[in-house]
């Protein structure tokens, strides 16, 4: 398994959050986890344009996936989200002192 630097999981989570659309997706999913069928439902844009949104949130580690079926239903990765928030913090002289 590739590990990642502290600044390239903050790259790739930033990146990941510049979209309205995948904001959108992790909003949608504070309220619980959804299939794919689900999350695609509630926008007017293509499956293929989705499954592109919630790969990018996969990659960021933003969101969890499991195979339910023949279901895919995706989570939120709150490690990251506070890992992201903590490094945040960080960068701008706002975190825990060493």
């Amino acid at each position: 398994m590739f590990i990642r630097s502290p600044a390239a999981m903050l790259d790739q989570t930033i990146r990941a959050l510049t979209d309205p659309t995948r904001r959108e997706i992790l909003r949608a999913l504070r309220e619980g986890d959804l299939t794919a069928g689900e999350i695609a439902g509630r926008f007017p844009i293509t499956a293929a344009s989705v499954s592109h949104h919630l790969a990018v949130l996969r990659e960021a580690e933003l969101v969890t996936v499991e195979r339910n079926g023949k279901s895919l239903v995706y989570a939120l990765n709150t490690t990251v989200l506070h890992e992201f928030l903590q490094g945040m913090m960080e960068l701008f002289g706002k975190g825990e002192e060493s």
